[in-house]
């Protein structure tokens, strides 16, 4: 039984193996867009996170050499370190919308280069309802 099952195994891994190496087609301008959106946002977060956990740690600092200093103990100096940088707040990438005039939405239908294909007139295409 063993034996068994271990040659199936031995048999459906190559065959399982090609659709592991199957490439994704590329993603839509859109997805594109909504994927760097995405990153941008991250990357300010990841700003701000930073930015709070300074101004945190700038505070507990000061109140630690408050209070040393209160109780009559040498508080050590502080460390040199750069100040805190407010990364603003969040600025969406201005996307790229064509207005609707251009995107021939609005458009008038072309001027006729030819003549209609049919010789029947109007009335006789659509006859009108009968009463």
């Amino acid at each position: 039984m063993k034996h068994t099952l271990t040659l199936l195994c031995a048999l459906a891994l190559p065959l399982a193996a090609p659709s592991a190496f199957a490439k994704l087609p590329a993603p839509s301008p859109e997805a594109q867009a909504k994927a760097a959106d995405t990153a941008a946002r991250t990357a300010w977060n990841t700003k701000t996170d930073a930015y709070l956990l300074c101004k945190a740690q700038d505070q507990v600092a000061a109140k630690y050499r408050a209070s040393a200093q209160a109780a009559g103990k040498p508080a050590p100096a502080a460390m040199a370190t750069p100040p805190c940088v407010d990364p603003g707040p969040y600025a969406a990438a201005p996307t790229e919308t064509k207005p609707i005039e251009a995107s021939g939405a609005h458009s008038p239908a072309p001027t006729a280069a030819a003549p209609p294909s049919t010789n029947q007139t109007s009335a006789q295409t659509n006859p009108a309802p009968k009463k």
